[in-house]
């Protein structure tokens, strides 16, 4: 056009690209560019993991429902393919689901029976612990003063006096979560009858259904490692938790601690959050045992979650999950703690066994078809 300017474009030689030595990428120091290549490879990997905990967290009852379905397949099937070998297929998927949801409704009545049976004693012994918690802290190093405990107590009645209403609708918002745990254990029953009668049956058809024909066997071949590594992490936690479970209930019946057979459940529950659940737990029955037998069995009761951690982490983690899951224990102690911060107690449970199943599948994919 008249009047404008015409348009350059420069070129410059190979040699005026480089640098006196090569090329200028080859100046940068091989430990940056290494930081640089792993670095955008954590940050898709951390974006992937965030998006598939968003999205299972707005579908959180059914992610649980399902979470739990699978676990009581891996820990059923065997007993369900053991039976059917003298029994049909349904009846022995029955017998092990039936059979399995009675055992434990009848510990968590042998519990609550427990509970009430001694109800009366176990305030009377409450009481007195308050009682003697109060005097050992008016005692060295503490040395406080009755006036300071009678303002805490003061403190404590005026909160929960204030705070009703809230109290109420927490209340109230907690029948909620127990319709939604009601729902989520039906959904996980009702899963669990199909995976363990016809588990093989719905990931053959996903497979052949989902993936294109030159990728099957080797996602195939990934999927059965992540079910057996969930599957032997499963089977594995368990046995752990059963191990905690019968040292704990032993310790504490032989100390006589309140509420001996409920602290117990609790420990085998809480031996499911690695590296945190099982002191936590302990940490409950040094309260207890505080308040109901006095500070020697509080001490005794510290020694036991000594003793026990160092028995579960260097004996019975490494003798049982080894063959199942091998990740290092810093690598479980950041997933336990970045699930917790995902998704609360839920994602401290899932987390080890999701990076566990994770690192099988990519072990799987890597690996040359056989």
């Amino acid at each position: 056009m008249l009047g404008s300017r015409p348009s350059y474009s420069v070129w410059l030689p190979a040699a005026a690209r480089r640098g006196p030595g090569g090329p200028v990428a080859e100046h940068t120091v091989p430990w940056l560019r290494v930081a640089a290549a792993y670095a955008w490879r954590l940050i898709l990997v951390g974006i992937v993991v965030y998006g598939v905990f968003s999205v299972l967290g707005r579908f959180q009852l059914i992610a649980v429902a399902l979470f739990l379905a699978l676990v009581v397949t891996s820990v059923l099937r065997p007993l369900a393919d053991l039976l059917n070998r003298v029994l049909a297929r349904p009846l022995s998927v029955a017998v092990a689901l039936v059979g399995s949801l009675l055992l434990v409704l009848t510990l968590f009545a042998l519990v609550g029976n427990a509970v009430a049976n001694e109800s009366d004693k176990l305030a009377g012994e409450f009481r007195g612990g308050i009682h003697r918690i109060e005097v050992w802290l008016q005692r060295p190093p503490l040395r406080l003063s009755p006036g300071k405990l009678s303002d805490l107590q003061r403190q404590v009645t005026d909160y929960i006096a204030g705070h009703q209403a809230s109290l109420l609708s927490s209340a109230v918002s907690g029948l909620g979560r127990v319709v939604e745990l009601i729902t989520g254990g039906a959904l996980a029953f009702f899963a669990s009858v199909f995976f363990i009668h016809s588990g093989e049956r719905m990931w053959s058809w996903a497979r052949d259904q989902l993936l294109p024909s030159g990728a099957r066997a080797r996602w195939d071949r990934a999927g059965r490692a992540a079910w057996r590594t969930f599957a032997g992490y499963t089977r594995g936690i368990i046995i752990v938790a059963a191990a905690n479970a019968v040292l704990v209930g032993i310790a504490l019946f032989v100390l006589r601690v309140p509420l001996a057979l409920p602290l117990t459940l609790l420990e085998f529950f809480a031996a499911f959050i690695p590296l945190v659940g099982s002191p936590v737990a302990l940490g409950v029955a040094t309260v207890v045992a505080l308040a109901g037998r006095g500070p020697l069995t509080a001490a005794a009761v510290l020694v036991l979650i000594v003793v026990i951690g160092q028995l579960e982490g260097h004996v019975l983690h490494p003798l049982v999950m080894s063959w199942a899951v091998r990740l290092h224990p810093l690598v479980v102690a950041v997933s336990v703690i970045a699930g917790s911060i995902v998704a609360g107690v839920i994602g401290a449970v899932v987390a080890v066994p999701f990076i566990s199943v994770v690192w099988s599948v990519l072990r799987a994919l890597r690996a040359a078809p056989s």
